[in-house]
């Protein structure tokens, strides 16, 4: 009898015990444009394998579509009601985004913003991303090498008006360029080197359109900035139903398997490669050590960008579609 106490003294504790090590597990939350954007596929992937390797449980949203800040809005509310202590947001509009998130920080939650800041960079404690502008950059250098002595009549595939990561490459690919007095976080988007600005908001099909509408505009553009690859991608589609592919020379920035893809295809001439699954995995042990700890991170981490091209120019340093396609959103 003494013996069948004992026993169950024993099961009581270990479910006692098993019952506090779930309590303690830290609970961090990953918040992203939206949830089909290859980009954020995989950022969304290097948080859950970090999560999982750290023993912490991950909770996910996004928005319906890239502009949802009501849909992140609630998520955020969402995330801190369950007990998220850590919340990590690609934000839609960094602006509006803005007093959910001070809210949270408020509630004692850390905010780390993954790719996109925010406007102020203060509103949240810290900032894991690409630098944009030189992402940017090294496409414009690149560009100004391979378009050699041709007279360049550029269009743009820009991003939502004003946010922080289509102005920052924007303004970085013009820089890069070689066009006077630009600088990071000025909003102009076009110049006088640009006969068309279209807003592709990052999606292959409005891309498309988007290109369409800058050849209606001007038929003799024969370079293409785009701010991501599936813009890039959508441009080629208009460029081909208009014979003009050959003729067009296009950059872009993500550095996805897709995109270096078609980069080894020749659709796209030099993409800058960055790294979301790298901005996640540190975002989340920096939440499992805020759990653990009460430390914080702060300020911003460059996670790094590397040119890709299969047809290198001198002077801008790049790596070739093969180091692409084994890197591609990984390191």
């Amino acid at each position: 009898m003494r013996h069948t106490k004992l026993m169950f003294a024993a099961l009581a504790a270990v479910t006692v015990t098993a019952a506090l090590a779930q309590s303690s597990q830290p609970v961090i939350g990953l918040i992203t444009k939206t949830d089909t954007n290859p980009f954020f596929v995989k950022m969304k992937e290097g948080a859950q394998k970090e999560a999982t390797r750290l023993g912490a449980k991950l909770l996910t949203a996004a928005g319906k579509t890239d502009g949802d800040n009501a849909g992140q809005v609630a998520a955020i509310e969402n995330m801190v009601a369950a007990g998220a202590k850590t919340i990590m947001i690609t934000a839609s509009d960094s602006k509006a985004i803005v007093p959910a998130i001070a809210k949270a920080r408020a509630a004692g939650v850390m905010v780390i913003a993954l790719d996109t800041p925010t406007e102020p960079a203060s509103a949240v404690d810290a900032l894991f991303a690409t630098d944009n502008y030189n992402a940017g950059l090294l496409i414009g250098q690149w560009a100004k090498k391979a378009m050699g002595n041709k007279k360049a009549v550029i269009a743009a595939m820009d991003y939502n008006p004003g946010q922080p990561v289509g102005v920052l490459r924007h303004n970085g690919f013009l820089a890069g360029f070689g066009v006077k007095g630009i600088t990071p976080t000025m909003l102009t988007q076009v110049d006088t080197s640009v006969v068309c600005s279209q807003n592709s908001f990052g999606d292959q099909a409005k891309g498309q359109t988007a290109m369409e509408n800058c050849l209606q505009k001007n038929p003799d553009i024969n370079l293409v900035y785009t701010i991501n690859e599936p813009a890039a991608a959508g441009a080629y589609q208009a460029l081909k139903a208009a014979g003009k592919e050959k003729d067009v020379l296009i950059v872009s920035v993500d550095g996805g398997c897709a995109g270096v893809r078609n980069v080894e295809a020749g659709v796209i001439g030099a993409t800058s490669q960055q790294y979301p699954l790298k901005m996640a995995a540190m975002g989340v042990t920096a939440g499992v050590n805020y759990a653990k700890t009460g430390k914080k991170v702060s300020g911003y981490t460059d996670t790094g960008v590397n040119l890709i091209t299969n047809k290198p120019v001198s002077g801008v340093k790049s790596q070739d579609g093969k180091y692409g396609l084994a890197n591609c959103w990984g390191q």
